[in-house]
């Protein structure tokens, strides 16, 4: 089995990409802000931690994660950030290990981690390639402001606290640029596939 990392820019387009991959090759897909939600949600482990450490105000109405609060806190504040960090990526990463066991038992093929943090968490040591999905920086910003609905200001803060295009390319193995239309992006990825 061979275990391919996805990175890249919130609004590169890694979803896209990985439903292209799913539908196309059969390939697995663990997203680990999927894997982080559902470790998360209200009377879990991390769920408690996450509570203790940041107190109450960050629950909703119905005593759940608030997560645009807990966005608020932790993209404006580095040392907040790694506090979340320091609690939730420990348990995702044991989540993912236990998720690529059960996938080696099955024979899959293909199994797809994407994470924007994926270097930062080092990912790049469970994988046998690190692909870095580059969008221009217009081009990611207006998607998420368009398609998603992000307040301009909070895309800046997203893309400030991410890693700068040149750590993403010194730590990936391969690049595929989707800037253009998709169809030119379906056909770097064949060419990938047909090489692994």
């Amino acid at each position: 089995m061979k275990i391919i990392g996805i990175t890249g820019g919130i609004g590169a387009g890694k979803t896209q990409i990985l439903e292209y991959l799913n539908n196309r090759y059969g390939a697995t897909i663990c997203q680990t802000d999927a894997v982080g939600r559902k470790l998360q949600k209200k009377g879990t482990p991390c769920f408690e931690a996450i509570v203790a450490c940041f107190g109450t105000e960050i629950l909703d109405e119905k005593g759940e994660l608030d997560r645009d609060k807990l966005a608020g806190i932790v993209f404006s504040d580095d040392a907040r950030r790694s506090e979340l960090n320091a609690i939730v990526h420990p348990a995702v990463e044991e989540e993912i290990r236990k998720k690529i066991a059960k996938e080696e038992r099955k024979n899959t093929n293909l199994f797809m981690i994407e994470s924007a943090l994926l270097i930062e968490t080092h990912y790049d040591q469970i994988c046998d390639e690190v692909w870095y999905i580059y969008v221009e920086a217009s081009i990611g910003k207006k998607r998420l402001v368009y398609a998603r609905g992000y307040d301009p200001k909070k895309v800046d803060d997203i893309i400030a606290a991410q890693l700068p295009k040149d750590m993403f390319m010194k730590h990936c193995d391969r690049v595929i640029d989707n800037s253009n239309t998709f169809e030119e992006t379906q056909a770097q990825l064949d060419d990938i596939i047909a090489d692994l």
